[in-house]
């Protein structure tokens, strides 16, 4: 019962990474004899993981933003912010596993969690990529304001085409490359607006084309991955974030964080180490309820609302720090948004047409008698 449990969650944080729909059917024909909740209690359900999914990820941009550029805390050492994020999620993943072994299953279903070296170098090469996904993200953050985070960092769909062909040879619809234009287009635009206004950041546009790219490449080590794991995403979580933490210590010596941490006037501070812990919280969280989102709508759904929460905090971003943009600024981030979600509904529609397609039956050249 455990390791079905345990499977069917894995299937689900499986499809958040990796787009798939087939688990989705799976899960979906493995609960076909349950009976099913009311209307209204469903809809309930799911607005309710929505705007939690919602409110995790914006707040945890802000609260980023705020660890890595506030003018008020003077904080210049992303590397570190990003090791404690780590860190902090390897400690609530044991102890989340510590009270999973002292509490029946109905109360807690997490997996045992124990440190293995073999398992620990069998997921570093998706280590090594998991750190510079959230590195270059941090980065990115840092030299770009909130309202343009979204735009500086969307080639991720970009990448997931060009790698899905380099390394899978998987073609692309015209359509889905259209809608991958739509997206480089609004990307462009936003640079030139963004210079316009005297707010152009050249590291953060880096930054950003970098963490599009190790978000693609991410998905694709989680998926070859996991088998060294069980297929628990808890087990790689662990596993990850524990491989990062040893990784990050060389990288904060040698940029010299150390000495900035040494002569940080905050470094006493319970309310400095206190946002601290609540953003590695919310980085541990967020991929919670990335699952949860998906186990309730499906993988399309979910990537729609992620455009839609992408919108609502870029004008969020734009009212709080009271900036004002120029039409043609707004006007890229429309084309960002726009593209994608076009991809989205393109794919979706693939989807869909793949499995319309009727299945040939095995037996049909015994009944035929040929």
């Amino acid at each position: 019962m455990m390791n079905r449990i345990q499977l069917k969650r894995s299937g689900i944080l499986k499809m958040a990474l990796s787009g798939s729909s087939d688990l989705l059917l799976q899960q979906k024909d493995g609960e076909s004899s349950t009976r099913q909740p009311s209307f209204l209690l469903r809809a309930l359900r799911i607005a309710t993981v929505v705007s939690l999914y919602w409110f995790i990820s914006i707040t945890m941009v802000f609260l980023n933003k705020y660890l890595l550029g506030s003018p008020s805390l003077r904080l210049d050492a992303p590397l570190f912010v990003t090791f404690y994020q780590c860190f902090v999620t390897v400690l609530i993943c044991k102890v989340l596993s510590l009270l999973a072994s002292c509490c029946p299953p109905s109360c807690l279903d997490f997996p045992s969690i124990r440190m293995d070296l073999k398992v620990s170098r069998s997921i570093l090469p998706l280590s090594v990529v998991f750190i510079g996904m959230i590195t270059f993200n941090n980065l990115c953050l840092k030299y770009v304001g909130v309202a343009f985070y979204n735009v500086g960092r969307s080639l991720t769909t970009v990448f997931n085409v060009l790698l899905s062909y380099l390394l899978l040879k998987q073609t692309t619809s015209l359509y889905a490359f259209l809608a991958c234009g739509i997206i480089i287009g609004g990307f462009w635009l936003g640079i030139d607006q963004e210079g316009a206004e005297g707010t152009l950041s050249w590291a953060g546009i880096v930054f950003g084309i970098l963490a599009s790219l190790c978000v693609s490449l991410n998905a694709i080590y989680t998926k070859k991955v996991l088998p060294a794991v069980d297929g628990s995403i808890w087990r790689l979580t662990f596993y990850n974030n524990i491989n990062a933490c040893i990784l990050f210590l060389p990288f904060i010596f040698l940029s010299g964080e150390f000495q900035t941490l040494y002569h940080f006037d905050k470094l006493g501070s319970i309310y400095f180490w206190g946002m601290m812990t609540l953003s590695g919280l919310f980085g541990f969280a967020i991929g919670y309820v990335t699952g949860l989102q998906i186990k309730f709508t499906s993988p399309l759904t979910h990537n729609v609302s992620g455009t839609a929460k992408a919108c609502a905090q870029t004008v969020l971003a734009v009212c709080y720090y009271e900036e004002t943009k120029s039409f043609l600024w707004w006007t890229s981030n429309m084309m960002v948004l726009g593209g994608s979600f076009a991809y989205t509904w393109v794919k979706g529609l693939e989807m869909k047409k793949v499995q319309e397609e009727p299945v040939p039956k095995t037996n049909e050249k015994n009944e035929t008698g040929v």
